[in-house]
């Protein structure tokens, strides 16, 4: 997705630059590629910006991200890549969720559908091909908040451009979302720092944003 070109994006460094205000996401909804019952929920989601409120991204409340999203995090902190024979795991910083991609074996026969699916991955050549399915519908593919369906099928292909640059070109795959899949590429620079303790965050924060978290009257135990 893209914005509203009557509604443009802007975030906090542009905004400081051309000393303008922050705005949430806008999407551009004529796209064709959206089926019917998706776009109805993003413009449900756009009235809602429109009208002075939140553009929910899945870092505002500190929940699961899925994927591709997962790789949309804001860039002020970084993901982590840790290799072993068997296992990759790439920890977002932030609040460390983590995927784990299992090398060389097949997608389990029965599947439960979950946050961030299940990802079996293998290498061709240089390159660390990821193959994900088995999501459930509760994450968005990208930060206009695209919803998906449980038939999200996303492939990644990471490699190293150079000794600085991780270029990922991804194919998402959705009949009951999208007409057709489509293809998009992201770009990572390599920086030197530690992983530091994980940060304070929860899914019922309401340190910046109030999404109104059902809370228990009385303890259970």
């Amino acid at each position: 997705m893209v914005s509203d070109p009557t509604h443009p994006y802007i975030n906090n460094p542009l905004a400081r630059r051309i000393g303008a205000q922050p705005t949430f996401r806008v999407a551009d909804l004529t796209n064709p590629n959206i089926k019917p019952w998706a776009k109805e929920i993003m413009k449900r989601e756009n009235e809602r910006v429109l009208a002075g409120g939140i553009g929910f991204t899945p870092r505002s409340s500190c929940l699961p991200a899925g994927a591709p999203a997962f790789m949309l995090f804001p860039v002020v902190e970084p993901i982590f890549f840790v290799q072993s024979p068997k296992v990759v795991l790439m920890i977002f910083a932030g609040d460390a969720q983590t995927r784990h991609i299992y090398l060389d074996v097949p997608h389990s026969a029965h599947l439960q559908p979950s946050w961030y699916g299940e990802s079996v991955g293998h290498y061709d050549g240089d390159t660390l091909v990821v193959d994900t399915i088995g999501f459930n519908d509760k994450t968005c593919v990208d930060n206009f908040r695209t919803p998906h369906s449980e038939k999200l099928h996303v492939v990644e292909r990471w490699k190293l451009a150079d000794d600085k640059i991780l270029r990922l070109t991804f194919t998402v795959d959705d009949p009951d979302t999208f007409n057709e899949p489509w293809t998009a590429a992201y770009s990572f620079h390599r920086i030197e720092r530690p992983l530091f303790d994980e940060e304070g965050c929860a899914e019922n924060n309401t340190l910046l944003f109030d999404y109104h978290i059902p809370i228990a009257e009385k303890a259970d135990f």
